[in-house]
This record gives C-alpha cells, sequence and structure tokens, in this order.
C-alpha cells in the first residue's frame, strides 16, 4: 500500500442510543451429537449474518455453524479438525487448533463466506456457505500473508473480527487487542479488498488481491480498557455500523473480562459511538462479537459468553440516532 493510513478518532455522540433486550441463549432444536463431536448448544457466537429466511450464527471454537429458523436452531456441520475433533478449547488442550472462525460476510451472489481471524496459522482459512447450506473450506493463507504483511492494518497481531461488503469492495475489520510487540502497538483498523479480485481468488482464479485504503481508528476506552472491533454490519441507510468491546486481555490469543461495550456508526470521516446498555440503563458487559440488521430496523446481536458451559445468546439491539 503506498499510501500511509488515514486515522480517524470515534467520539461518544449523546443523540445515539442503544438498548439490548430479549435475550436468550442458542441452544440446538435436537441437542448433542456425541458423536460428531457436536455440543448441544453454540459455544463461542462470532458473527451472524442473514441468508435468505435464515440466519447463520459463526462460532469460534466450534467448527460447527448455527442455523436459525423459525423457533428452530439447527447445527451445520464443518469439516473435523485436529485429533478429528469439531471443539477446541483451553480445557481440551488444543485451543491452538481452531479454525477461530470470527467473521461473515454476506456476498452480491447470495453465499456467505466467514474469516478465520488469521491470529495463527491453523485459523488462515475461509468458509463458503452456499444457499443451499453446502460449505466449502478455502485455504486462506496467501490472503492473510498479504494482510499480515500490511503493518498499517495488522500491527503486531493479526485479528480479523468484522467483514462487510461494502459497494464494489470488502472491507475487513482488524481488532487491535494483541500484545505490542517489536516496536509496533495494537492497532484496530478497516481495510478494503476489491471485491471482484476476492471473488475472483476465492472461486480458484487469480491472485489473493491487495488491501487498500487502511483507516486506522481509535475507537476510546472503558474503565481504563481499549474498545476494539468485534463485528460489523450495514445501516437501513447504507452506513457501516460497527460492535466495539472493552476487553481486559493480554493478546489477541487469551479472553479477559468484558467491561463494557459500544455501538457506533462510520460516516465518512466521522466516527460516532454510544454505549450499549440494558433495559434498564446498565452499561452491557457481555462480549457482543456479531451484529446483523432485522428486517424491521433494529439488529440481532450474538454474544460470547466465553464460559465453558453456558451457551452464547443472541439479543435484540434497538439503535436510535443520527445514522441509525
Amino acid at each position: 500500500m503506498a499510501q500511509a493510513p488515514r486515522r480517524l478518532i470515534a467520539r461518544v455522540d449523546p443523540r445515539i442510543g442503544a438498548v439490548l433486550s430479549d435475550l436468550r441463549p442458542l441452544a440446538y432444536t435436537g441437542g448433542a451429537d456425541p458423536e460428531e463431536d457436536q455440543p448441544g448448544y453454540v459455544r463461542a457466537a462470532s458473527a451472524i449474518r442473514r441468508l435468505g429466511d435464515r440466519l447463520v450464527i459463526v462460532q469460534d471454537d466450534t467448527s460447527v455453524l448455527a442455523i436459525l429458523r423459525g423457533g428452530r436452531v439447527d447445527p451445520l456441520l464443518l469439516p473435523r479438525g485436529a485429533g478429528g475433533r469439531r471443539v477446541f478449547g483451553d480445557d481440551l488442550g488444543n485451543k491452538h487448533d481452531k479454525m477461530d472462525l470470527e467473521a461473515c460476510a454476506a456476498l452480491p451472489d447470495g453465499r456467505l463466506v466467514a474469516f478465520g481471524s488469521g491470529s495463527l496459522p491453523p485459523r488462515e482459512v475461509l468458509v463458503v456457505i452456499e444457499p443451499d447450506l453446502s460449505t466449502r473450506v478455502v485455504d486462506g493463507a496467501p490472503l492473510y500473508r498479504i494482510l499480515r504483511e500490511e503493518l498499517a492494518f495488522s500491527g503486531p497481531e493479526l485479528n480479523v473480527e468484522g467483514a462487510l461488503v461494502v459497494g464494489d469492495r470488502l472491507r475487513l475489520f482488524q481488532r487491535g487487542n494483541g500484545a505490542p510487540r517489536g516496536g509496533l502497538q495494537p492497532v484496530d483498523a478497516t481495510g478494503d479488498l476489491p471485491l471482484a479480485a476476492f471473488l475472483g481468488w476465492l472461486d480458484g482464479g487469480g491472485q489473493a488481491p491487495e488491501l487498500t485504503d487502511v483507516v486506522q481508528v481509535d475507537l476510546g476506552a472503558v474503565a481504563g480498557v481499549r474498545l476494539t472491533f468485534t463485528d460489523a454490519a450495514l445501516t437501513a441507510a447504507g452506513q457501516v455500523a460497527f460492535l466495539a468491546c472493552a476487553e481486559d486481555s493480554p493478546d489477541s490469543i487469551r479472553d479477559g473480562e468484558v467491561v463494557g461495550c459500544r455501538v457506533g456508526v462510520m460516516e465518512g470521516a466521522e466516527v460516532r459511538a454510544a454505549d450499549v446498555v440494558d433495559e434498564a440503563g446498565r452499561p452491557v458487559r457481555l462480549k457482543l462479537e456479531g451484529i446483523e440488521r432485522r428486517p424491521d430496523g433494529d439488529y440481532d446481536v450474538v454474544a460470547d459468553m466465553d464460559i465453558t458451559g453456558e451457551p452464547a445468546v443472541i439479543g435484540r439491539l434497538r439503535v436510535t440516532g443520527p445514522g441509525f
């Protein structure tokens, strides 16, 4: 990338209100399937996207997608990983083997594509999800090498946490929760891939595209803990809405306590945000990791509980104010 990145600073906008409600746990309608190494619930929801009349929830520590349709929550199995496992975690001693799917984009041709975080080699993968729910895993190493080498985007530790088609570009969101290294400080940033070139590469034609138009964003802090990107979606007006959480974690691999969440909107050179609160007005301290606009104008959001044995949750986020 020839040009230096733009740098933006988010500001709290008192005109924006964000209320989280209707939380419910994500348990599979049919329960667990031990033979398939499939738990009875969504363990670690990390992204959510609409696919026709369904919602697809991506998980970061389980090679299973969750499909929400009507009142049902059904599993969609992905290929087994190292050791024949589909579930990964510190409790199992195999956390470093997971695909770590953290982001998902809806493509103009009706498909979804989920992205591994890229924080370790096994996490340099993409999963293509067809409208008929067939899936295909793509080796993303060439693309992730480009992302990692663009230090203005990746900083010391690459951690892709959001993906969104914006016009003729695929926009990726880097979560700056890594540890400082080699004189580099963690950075939250967006970067664009030419959509046509990305789709050509994804489907086996041509080289991985270069990253362009990197924008670094200072998202602020809550209780002294930096806010970092966790996902993004389009507003009804076509603006970019984002989620950010203040997680007190030492690096991009290990989890930490979440002390606050914000939702915001990026409009040109303006980045405006507000704290997410519950219906009683109390700050939300869930790790909100996925956001998708609903047909009624509110947003579906999912949270990773980061607690073994506790299901991830889905809720309704009502956001009011300019830009939303």
